[in-house]
């Protein structure tokens, strides 16, 4: 029996109780892939993104772990909730123009002294202001560089479009404006580099695209590197009180932390290692979060069709972004149909084997997306379901 096949029989065991559609996480899997990026991050502390998670208990469950502390959260009103619940030490990883939630921030000094906010602008200072009404605490500010690896006299611009701040001097214009600005405290710089952490490098069957991701890589990473020290050494020129500098991400961990100027490593992903975290030659982890349908129609030899599955992961539309059947072995969409919204056939000749009422086992592409499906995850621990807790989606959460 194959790895793959033991996996498929322990979760086929631990939910025969249960009817699918549902989501599961094994537990041991997790702790693994856990282990493992602490493992690469090399001592430096790893700060959890949460939207990678969706699940209080599973964030409680890893920042309980050595070489992990913080939150790296996604939306103004998921910070302030999260703050509400215990959690500390938690940075929104994008800018807001959430109002309320500002106002909130403002009048509360735990909310204010929990959550870091982000900008890249002088304007999104100005909206804070704007929106803080009576309150009068400090608001506390960290600043994201833009990681873009720039050729051709900038022409040719590699990675994600997100802050506008690429050079030391941009970074520290900001950097002073929030320094002078009552109300606002700035304790951070954030710089994440997506197209280094968030593209796999061995892409399967495409061994010239895998090369000339390599060399793409290898090449943003020294000019990021050098750039990111001037960014840092320039704003602890402005602001010498800062407390952390932030980089990295699941695919970079071990690179990024071989910086001297970052302090901390973000990561999330790497917890339920969706299926876009195969193909790196940097790490291997093991697939912790995965979803089953129900076979509920044979349509002919070497097909069954099972109940729903079209869950689309967010990006630039294309088959990466689809889920892919992964137990039992064997099985494939059918291109005329893909995962339908309702019903999916599969295609394979493990469908003979398949009756009414299997499970078929699904990877989703991203990783926390998969809980704004299911109001639940099902942790496994061997071959037995040993708890049962809501995602964000249960607790009645769904903050984008």
């Amino acid at each position: 029996m194959t790895a793959r096949a033991a996996d498929r029989a322990r979760y086929d065991r631990a939910t025969a109780h249960l009817d699918a559609p549902l989501a599961l996480v094994d537990l041991e899997a997790f702790d693994a892939n856990a282990d493992d990026l602490v493992r690469r991050a090399g001592g430096k502390p790893i700060r959890v993104a949460s939207k990678s998670v969706r699940c209080r208990t599973l964030l409680e469950r890893v920042l309980a772990k050595d070489g992990f502390a913080g939150i790296m959260s996604f939306t103004l009103a998921e910070s302030l909730w999260l703050a509400r619940s215990g959690f500390e030490d938690i940075l929104l990883a994008y800018p807001s123009a959430d109002r309320g939630a500002f106002a909130e921030l403002a009048a509360d000094p735990k909310l204010a002294a929990a959550v870091t906010v982000m900008v890249d602008d002088v304007a999104q200072l100005d909206l804070i202001d704007a929106a803080r009404g009576e309150g009068g605490e400090v608001i506390r500010v960290c600043l994201e560089l833009d990681t873009a690896l720039k050729l051709l006299g900038g022409r040719l611009r590699v990675g994600a479009l997100r802050s506008p701040l690429h050079s030391p001097a941009q970074v520290v214009d900001v950097a002073r404006a929030v320094v002078r600005r009552p109300g606002f405290k700035l304790v951070g710089i954030m710089a994440y580099e997506g197209h280094i952490a968030g593209v796999g490098d061995a892409v399967a069957g495409r061994p010239f695209r895998s090369r000339a991701i390599r060399l793409m890589q290898a090449a943003a990473r020294r000019e990021l590197a050098e750039r990111r020290a001037a960014v840092v050494r320039a704003v602890r020129a402005v602001a010498p009180d800062l407390e952390y500098v932030n980089g990295g991400g699941t695919g970079s961990v071990q690179h990024t932390a071989a910086e001297d100027a970052v302090t901390e490593i973000a990561a999330g992903s790497g917890l339920y290692v969706p299926r876009l975290f195969d193909n790196y030659t940097s790490f291997s982890g093991r697939p912790a979060a995965l979803f089953a349908q129900p076979v509920v129609r044979r349509p002919g030899v070497g097909i069954v069709t099972v109940l729903g599955g079209g869950y689309p992961a967010s990006g630039a539309a294309g088959p990466d972004r689809l889920p892919v059947p992964y137990l039992p072995e064997g099985l494939r969409y059918d291109p005329q149909e893909g995962p339908g919204e309702v019903q999916t056939p599969l295609i394979g000749s493990p469908a003979d084997d398949l009756l009414i009422g299997d499970k078929v086992w699904f990877r989703h592409a991203k990783a926390g997306e998969l809980c704004e499906r299911f109001d639940v995850l099902h942790l496994v621990e061997g071959d037995a379901v040993t708890a049962t807790v809501p995602t964000y989606r249960g607790e009645g959460r769904t903050f984008l």
